[in-house]
């Protein structure tokens, strides 16, 4: 993965033949021309979770039609800390009820947030 600065506040990470641009909002100085870059994280958390459901009813090949993911996030007032992330998965009104603890135990398998609950250590060295 490269960084780069294309310009103003953009920082762009280039991964894989594609180009992931992320931008200020207006009051920080940026130009909102792109999500930030912890909007992006939040992103990257709900995505996977919603990959992951995606894939169970495919396997068992259940409508998707309705289904989504809204997430919700929590944080502390005083040190602006993110404290929690709640995740609500919103199942099709037929959607079998023998397979709702099952899709949330596939849901939950979401690379993301395994790496948040088992962090990596982080580097930054000079090149």
């Amino acid at each position: 993965m490269e960084i780069t600065f294309p310009g103003g506040m953009q920082v762009a990470a280039t991964y894989n033949g594609f180009v992931t641009t992320t931008d200020q909002p207006e009051q920080y100085g940026g130009s909102n021309s792109a999500p930030a870059p912890f909007d992006l994280f939040l992103s990257s958390l709900g995505t996977c979770a919603g990959f992951f459901a995606l894939r169970f009813c495919q396997q068992r090949e259940l409508s998707t039609e309705g289904m989504r993911l809204t997430m919700t996030s929590q944080k502390n007032p005083e040190t602006k800390k993110l404290e929690r992330l709640e995740i609500t998965l919103h199942l099709p009104t037929d959607f079998p009820e023998k397979y709702q603890k099952a899709i949330i135990r596939a849901t939950d398998q979401c690379a993301v947030k395994k790496a948040l609950l088992d962090p990596p250590e982080i580097a930054v060295i000079v090149a």
